[in-house]
């Protein structure tokens, strides 16, 4: 069967990260262009005579020798001479990313990155997916199966063995650069597109993930007070079905369709903004949209939900910083194992401390008052208090768990699974275990008082960590002994 390719330029060396990612765009924007134009056309004409194949393109670099860099620095370096390589996609996208990821490669081993088409063909879905006038066909619509013509994504380059540390490197193959092939980066960018109804271009490199609605009102309402002051820094704020204002007076119309995730982005340059994520309740949210938010290598992503206080000494509106977590949500168990420990960044801790002594005007041990720093459990039952509870509270109890709730744990482990810095930040809106439940008249006062503070703090928190070095935020407890240099 003939197949039908792009003509390509050879693979080049080069020595400036900006040129190399200007390399990576051409070659991204011929393979995409000529699949885009191959399916307009066989939708139009019919079949095509031949089978049509574009692939992404790819950087690699050869070292034959081990670096000599700062023993701080987390990435940014190949663990062992050797070749490596990344596919890459949407390089416009992640163009700041790839130039600094690049750029450190080239500083740290002093030998050429190569650029140039991967044996990686790209699907046809994703070679499409920006353009919204352009639908693929249900399997059968079309006037021939789409898979006899094109390549239609692949499972095997879109899995997790890389950031799980279960990938095997064959003989004869490079080793992985990044923690993702540019399949698994596209999948999760069209993921992203449908659950939080927003382009996954608006995201920010700061995430706040809330398990409630009442928190995306008062985000607005903040970012509106940013847009109005032009000294913030902060130029739009986009809302689901991706409507932007710049005024902070601009109206929003309401999303053609509310996603399962509504996400708003306060945005900044160089994505220094902050994105809101309602994931809901449950940890299988928590893990669907930190599963695909990590391919955009945030810098952060902090959880400010609600939780039961399970101490009888802690008031509703307390809050809770998380130093530990039991993990009893099961999600991730079989990509990270329960005996993994998921550490406390101090990075993150200091943060979320100094942002509710600010919000507070509390330090120190006066601070205890309302703050409590423990192990949050969290569970896959929302309505565990229902059931024998003897188990339950005799785990808790021995755990030293202070709080529980539903998502915590599985954001935190994500976040250490994915190499994303986390943290945790819970405000008490229950004690089931001391008959305060979670009722509506006392829920209405506890909402109204505590909701605007609770998110603020983590606003502050993030505004801090916006302004530490990436290598400092960056922790190396997040990696392994032999890491990909792509953070």
């Amino acid at each position: 069967m003939t197949i039908l390719t792009p003509d390509a330029p050879a693979p080049e060396a080069f020595r400036d990260a900006r040129a190399a990612v200007d390399r990576l765009n051409e070659l991204y924007d011929l393979s995409a262009g000529f699949l885009q134009d191959a399916f307009n056309r066989a939708l139009r004409d019919g079949r095509p005579e031949g089978r049509v194949r574009a692939f992404y393109p790819e950087v690699r670099i050869t070292t034959t020798t081990f670096s000599h860099v700062d023993s701080r620095l987390a990435f940014g370096h190949v663990p062992a001479p050797g070749t490596y390589a990344a596919t890459i996609t949407r390089p416009d996208m992640f163009r700041h990313y790839l130039e600094q990821q690049i750029g450190l490669l080239l500083e740290n081993h002093e030998v050429p990155v190569t650029v140039g088409m991967s044996d990686t063909p790209m699907p046809v879905h994703f070679a499409v997916a920006r353009n919204d006038d352009v639908t693929i066909p249900q399997e059968g619509a079309a006037d021939f199966p789409l898979r006899d013509v094109f390549d239609v994504p692949d499972l095997n380059t879109t899995n997790d063995h890389i950031v799980n540390g279960t990938h095997i490197t064959l003989p004869g193959e490079p080793q992985p650069l990044a923690p993702f092939t540019a399949q698994r980066v596209d999948y999760s960018l069209a993921r992203l597109a449908h659950y939080t109804a927003t382009d996954p271009a608006h995201f920010q490199n700061h995430v706040l993930f809330t398990n409630y609605q009442f928190y995306v009102s008062e985000f607005e309402s903040y970012a509106r007070r940013m847009l109005a002051d032009k000294s913030s820094g902060y130029t739009s704020f986009v809302s689901t079905g991706n409507a932007e204002i710049t005024d902070p007076l601009g109206d929003l119309p309401p999303s053609p369709r509310m996603p399962q995730m509504p996400t708003y982005h306060l945005k900044r340059p160089g994505g220094a903004g902050i994105t809101l994520v309602n994931i809901g309740v449950g940890p299988s949210n928590a893990k669907t949209a930190t599963d695909h938010i990590a391919v955009l290598r945030p810098h952060a992503w902090l959880m400010v939900g609600h939780c039961a206080g399970l101490r009888n000494t802690q008031s509703l509106g307390d809050f809770v910083l998380a130093h530990a977590y039991l993990r009893e949500d099961k999600v991730l168990d079989d990509d990270l194992p329960v005996w993994v420990p998921i550490p406390a960044l101090a990075e993150i801790q200091i943060a979320l401390e100094e942002a509710v002594e600010a919000e507070t005007q509390l330090e120190g041990y006066d601070l205890k008052r309302i703050m409590r720093t423990g192990t949050v459990a969290s569970l896959d039952n929302r309505n565990w208090e229902l059931r024998e509870t003897s188990g339950p509270v005799q785990r808790l109890s021995q755990s030293r768990a202070v709080a529980l709730d539903m998502e915590s744990a599985t954001i935190a482990a994500n976040g250490f699974r994915f190499r994303v810095p986390y943290g945790t930040l819970l405000c008490v809106s229950d004690k089931p275990l001391h008959g305060e439940l979670k009722l509506p008249g006392m829920a209405s006062d506890f909402y109204k008082t505590q909701v605007s503070r609770h998110l603020m703090i983590g606003i502050r928190a993030m505004e801090k960590l916006r302004d530490m070095p990436l290598e400092r935020i960056h922790s190396r407890k997040l990696r392994s002994f032999d890491e990909t240099a792509f953070l």
